[in-house]
């Protein structure tokens, strides 16, 4: 935040010189030495009786709403005369709907808008609405409802600050016969499901190798089930599909009353208004605290190219209670990596595509520049001078915090184009996607036809990112693409289905050049081959502890980078229970150097790099890092620009003091 100024009138020396000789000097006005202003507005929590959206808006009679404290902190910062602080006292204060920060909110002339708990107070900002008047629907199975309403829908609900589980039932590999249109039944026990109300609410999870996919169904019939396009035609399509994963596959039913059987599993009844719950054991639900989201995000902080919004900050919020309802229609989630997916028909996939297509082929990449991401609970697009800190991110429904992601992941429907956004301190835990996305993956967002688009200078640091992804298992703690000016420094990632952190993305086919590998897939038929660098570049990832991960998914590792990445540095970080990989170069990574990282109980290799079929992954410096698995892949000293040299296998009985340092340093500082 930016200091106060004094302001003080200015004179010419001669007229200075002039008023001093006349002894006039102290009878310049005083209010030319006044400070700037500070205006504070403070708002109640939702339902407190003293709050008033008419009133003064201070401590004593504080605003009711944060909408109404929203249109006073615009008017305020319009005067450029000083700092704006919104203060919210302690307690739940509920949105009807997504508050929207454009220039107009921005703070003027050196000054900012700062949006935080009042001292001392624990505010959050919640997009649920609480549950309560339960009764028992089934003494048989213990299961109790509540009238929650019509209107709306929601995958997630949250009861006493955990994520529920939906209603499910396994559903074994042997059990069913995938086709072109859905599956046939193979086992008799399933003869029910074709007497299930709400048969278009069910959906199918695929868990599989680096992809987590869900696809509605149609119809039940017999033994058979027609699933929803196209989302059926987009998860049975390209890699790592349903019909021919990388690895054993894991198949659930979701979301029917009929698989309503283990404490902890909920179902909504949107038809009726009716919310189905099975408590825990001790649960009392005349007590427990039992959140329904209503809405998918919380703040959209962006403008445009030309006016983005400026000079904002939010400190000590929780934000939580939201849902992301675009798995459920009929897009599904076409998982291809790391939160970005397939939506709406693709025009290049051949009649045939479940077999041709079940491994990749050429239309799968006439996709590729059309993938879609999956939208933060909190947005910044457009915008310049943002800042979060020591917030909390918790139970919400998809990314937690979204920066410069394409204009389909943000509400605005600008994307792109955040500059000096500084996210420190925060939490991000218990939430169904992954913590931090910072950037695109379409052609703008590499090579963007304004360079008003180009993401640069994002800090993210002293941040903790634990336990999240919960449903989207493919999500990574903290992620980024296409940034320009990325230090990813001191944070803590642990206990994550997939990676911890993740750099860069395009898999070097967007690379100068271009990748011999997707000459030969086709891609090059659908975009051209660049000539000139991506928008990613000196990226610093420095100082992380990053421990559990690749804990449910495969293909991933601690730290793992996609595409050349000038000035990219990876020093110094502490990888400690990989559930694969330490360092993972995967395709076209180049132009990384690591130093001085440790890395403590990898299963596999510390260091792994994807230099197979034409990929140009190289130009990797590895020099000085500590591990208790010296097994290294594709990456030797000599070959393709690479140095790998003085790398230090070692005893977790017997740390060298090197190794000890790294260690005792790793993760936040503060």
């Amino acid at each position: 935040m930016p200091p106060l100024r004094a302001r003080y009138a200015r004179t010419s020396a001669a007229a200075a010189a002039a008023a001093l000789a006349a002894g006039l000097l102290a009878a310049l006005p005083t209010e030319s030495l006044a400070a700037p202003r500070h205006h504070t507005l403070v708002v109640a929590p939702t339902g407190a009786p003293q709050a008033a959206d008419d009133g003064p808006g201070t401590a004593q009679q504080p605003l009711q709403t944060l909408a109404e404290a929203q249109r006073r902190a615009r008017n305020l910062a319009g005067r450029g005369d000083g700092d704006v602080q919104v203060s919210l006292l302690k307690g739940i204060h509920r949105l009807s709907s997504p508050l929207r920060f454009g220039a107009a909110d921005s703070g003027r002339g050196g000054h900012t808008v700062t949006w935080t708990a009042a001292p001392g107070a624990e505010a959050v900002v919640s997009g649920a609405e609480p549950v309560t008047d339960w009764e028992l629907d089934d003494p048989a199975t213990g299961v109790y409802k509540a009238d929650v309403g019509t209107g709306f829908d929601s995958r997630q609900l949250y009861v006493d600050g955990v994520p529920a589980q939906r209603a499910r039932t396994g559903l074994s590999r042997s059990d069913i016969t995938l086709d072109a249109t859905g599956f046939t039944l193979d086992n008799p026990d399933l003869a029910y499901l074709a007497t299930l109300p709400d048969q278009g609410r069910i959906e199918l999870q695929a868990k599989l190798s680096f992809t987590n996919r869900f696809a509605p169904v149609q119809s039940i019939s017999g033994s058979r089930v027609v699933m929803q396009q196209p989302a059926w035609d987009n998860n049975t399509y390209g890699y790592d599909t349903i019909q021919s994963p990388f690895r054993t596959p894991v198949f659930t039913l979701l979301n029917s009353k009929r698989f309503l059987d283990e404490p902890g599993e909920w179902y909504l009844d949107t038809t009726a208004g009716t919310l189905y719950y099975k408590p825990l054991p001790g649960q009392d639900l005349q007590r427990a605290q039992v959140e329904l989201p209503r809405l998918e995000s919380l703040l959209e902080v962006g403008g445009t190219y030309d006016e983005p919004a400026r000079n904002l900050r939010f400190e000590g919020l929780a934000f939580t209670g939201t849902t992301w309802l675009h798995p459920g229609s009929p897009n599904g989630y076409a998982n291809q990596q790391t939160g970005a997916f397939i939506t709406g028909v693709q025009p290049h996939r051949p009649s045939d595509a479940f077999t041709s297509c079940a491994v990749g082929c050429r239309g799968f990449e006439g996709a590729r520049n059309n993938w879609a991401q999956a939208p933060g609970a909190v947005q910044v697009s457009a915008a310049e001078d943002i800042g979060f800190e020591d917030n909390s991110f918790v139970n919400l429904g998809s990314v937690g915090l979204g920066i410069g992601n394409d204009a389909n992941a943000h509400g605005t429907g600008v994307g792109l184009g955040a500059k000096n956004v500084s996210v420190v301190g925060n939490t991000f835990t218990a939430s169904a996607g992954g913590g931090i996305v910072a950037g695109g993956v379409r052609p703008d967002a590499h090579h963007p036809s304004d360079e008003r688009m180009t993401n640069s200078d994002i800090l993210i640091r002293n941040n903790r990112i634990h336990s999240t992804a919960l449903e989207y298992l493919d999500q990574d703690g903290i992620f980024a693409s296409y940034v320009s000016g990325l230090a990813i420094e001191h944070n803590y990632v642990s206990d994550m289905p997939y990676t911890g952190i993740g750099i860069g993305y395009g898999w070097g086919a967007n690379d100068p050049g271009g990748s011999p590998e997707y000459v030969n897939r086709g891609l090059y038929d659908f975009q051209p081959v660049y000539r000139t660098p991506t928008t990613l570049r000196d990226v610093r990832v420095v100082g992380n502890h990053v421990r559990n991960v690749v804990q449910t998914m495969f293909d991933a590792g601690c730290i793992y980078s996609l595409s050349a990445i000038p000035g990219g540095v990876v020093d110094a970080n502490y990888c400690e229970n990989s559930g694969q990989l330490g360092l993972y170069f995967d395709e076209g990574s180049r132009y990384l150097s690591g130093s001085r990282n440790v890395f403590v109980g990898s299963a596999g290799q510390w260091a792994h790099a994807n230099n197979q079929n034409g990929n140009r992954t190289g130009d990797l410096t590895l020099v000085g890092n500590y591990t208790t698995n010296p097994a290294i892949t594709g990456i030797v000293d000599g070959q393709r620009g690479n140095v790998a040299r003085d790398n230090v296998t070692f005893d977790v009985g017997d740390i060298p003091a090197g190794a000890r340092e790294v260690i005792s340093d790793a993760g936040p500082t503060g």
